[in-house]
Parts: structure tokens; C-alpha cells; sequence
């Protein structure tokens, strides 16, 4: 007998090695962003970044996002010491500023922030992020005496769209703002299983929908396919 194909939406685009690596577990995902984010490209913001490029700094990156905006404004090698979150992000990171820059990295911003804390020569740091960043990181530092100088190099906006399927059976979150974007139209079927990339996502499910919610190990998406081939190997024939 031909197997059934599991369907699940992701709110965010994905690798397309990911997408293939579950196809061959018989899941197929559409890929519906319920986010986009754009660089802020203006002169003045130019200007501030070309002024860190040859400083020894230390930066700090919580999402592949700033990055991403960063090298679009601001193509350049850096002396910098860097610390980042996530496997994604890291990759990223190390791709634009070669791997040799990155001092630490974390699964979370709170693990983060231990991490800048270990080395005692840090007393600044640079946080490239989006407009709608979370305080974890810049809270726990400046409590330790770390001046903390924000940059905001992206910002995000919210695409709102409603799901054409009424069933899915998984739906995939990536960040809050994705989250709050989704349930502005859609809701969740009973039967429909939730998976969050980390639990700063899963809180922001928490605050639409009671229901169990499987995170990821780590965030990644390659951690999160795993876990939803996982969920559905224990749950039902696939």
C-alpha cells in the first residue's frame, strides 16, 4: 500500500535541503512566510557602520536577519570579535565575516549573554538587530555593567495571509513575529501539532492558542525537521 504523505506548513521559508530531507520521510511542507524583513538602507546608517568596520569591536548577531542586513549594507571584512546565536545564524556569520571572528556562540540570548560575560576584557558590545528585538540580551548584560549599543540594521514586517488548507497536520514557527502574523487570520485545528523553533516562539504561541507544542533541541531548521519526522514516526504510520 502507497503511504499516506504527512502536509505541513512552515511560516518561514526553508533550505531546500530541508524540504528534501523530509519528502524522503514522506512529509511534504509548503512554505507560506508570515514575515518579511528588510535592510534600512539609509545614508546615516551607512555612515554608521563604516565607522565600525575597521574598530576592534565586539558584535554581537541574534538572528541570521542582522547579518543578512548587515552584509547588504556594509560589505566588508571586520577585526572583529563576534558572538551569535544558533547553528543558522553561525553559519551565516561565519560565511560573510570567515569563521576566525566568532568568539562564542549560544542556543538562546539569556546562554548568550553568559557566554560574553565569561571573557572579563569585554566591557562593550555592538548589537546589530531588527526593530522589534527581544530584551533578554541587553538586559542581562547592562545588569553586569556591559554597555550594551544597539543598531538596528532591519526591520520586519508582517505578511499576513490566510492558510488555504483547513488541515494541516503541522504547522512550523520560526519567531514571534511570525506567530502574532499567522494567528491575525488563521487558527489551529484541534489535531494540528505545533512545533517552535525555541521557546521565545513558543511563549508567543502560548499567548494565542493552549496546546502542546514540540521545540526544538536546537534552533535550527535542520533540528526541527528532525523532530517533526520524529513526532510522526511515534504517533502514526506515515
Amino acid at each position: 500500500m502507497k503511504k499516506t504523505k504527512l502536509k505541513i506548513v512552515s511560516t518561514k521559508s526553508l533550505s531546500k535541503e530541508v524540504i528534501e530531507k523530509a519528502l524522503m520521510n514522506d512529509i511534504v511542507v509548503d512554505e507560506l512566510p508570515f514575515i518579511t524583513t528588510a535592510p534600512i538602507n539609509t545614508d546615516e546608517l551607512k555612515k554608521t557602520l563604516k565607522g565600525f568596520l575597521q574598530q576592534n569591536i565586539t558584535a554581537v548577531f541574534t538572528s541570521k536577519n542582522a547579518a543578512h542586513a548587515f552584509d547588504q549594507i556594509a560589505n566588508s571584512e571586520v577585526p572583529w570579535k563576534i558572538f551569535c546565536i544558533g547553528q543558522s545564524t553561525k553559519k551565516f556569520v561565519s560565511k560573510i565575516f570567515g569563521e576566525e571572528t566568532i568568539s562564542g556562540t549560544a542556543d538562546s540570548a539569556s546562554e548568550l549573554s553568559d557566554v560574553i560575560l565569561q571573557d572579563k576584557e569585554i566591557k562593550k558590545v555592538i548589537f546589530f538587530c531588527g526593530k522589534q528585538r527581544r530584551e533578554e540580551l541587553p538586559q542581562k548584560l547592562k545588569a553586569e555593567e556591559i554597555e550594551v549599543e544597539e543598531i538596528v540594521v532591519y526591520e520586519t514586517l508582517e505578511t499576513q495571509q490566510k492558510l488555504s488548507r483547513k488541515m494541516y497536520d503541522g504547522i512550523l514557527f520560526f519567531s514571534p513575529s511570525a506567530v502574532d502574523s499567522f494567528f491575525s487570520l488563521n487558527k489551529i485545528n484541534e489535531q494540528t501539532q505545533i512545533f517552535a523553533i525555541g521557546k521565545t516562539t513558543a511563549d508567543a504561541i502560548h499567548k494565542h492558542i493552549k496546546k502542546e507544542i514540540i521545540i526544538a533541541e536546537t534552533p535550527s531548521e535542520e533540528n526541527i525537521v528532525e523532530q517533526i519526522i520524529l513526532h510522526f514516526s511515534t504517533t502514526k504510520i506515515v
